[in-house]
């Protein structure tokens, strides 16, 4: 019999290519815990705890953020993704028509 190990994306989120494009998937899907799943899975990958103090966060605050459900606060998301060195940017949607 075969025995495989559970997966785990954050042992694959070791470059900020793989990690910008996993937020990027994430952002994509209308749930938003999916997008909170994916920066918990690269907070893993870093370090919860020094990401906690990098981002100037307690440990404890930092996990209940990022749990499932959870509603963080539009800074405290953008002070962990500044401290991950990403960047969201925005673009047009190609699913919208121009008028005309």
């Amino acid at each position: 019999m075969t025995t495989f190990a559970p997966f785990d994306a954050a042992d694959y989120l070791d470059d900020e290519e793989t990690i910008a494009e996993y937020l990027t998937a994430a952002l994509e899907d209308p749930n938003p815990d999916v997008f909170l799943a994916a920066v918990r899975d690269v907070a893993r990958a870093h370090g919860m705890a020094q990401l906690a103090r990098d981002a100037g966060l307690g440990r404890e605050s930092l996990y209940k953020a990022l749990t499932p459900g959870a509603k963080p606060r539009y800074d405290t998301v953008l002070k962990l993704l500044q401290v991950l060195g990403i960047k969201l940017v925005a673009f047009p949607s190609s699913e919208q028509s121009t008028p005309g």
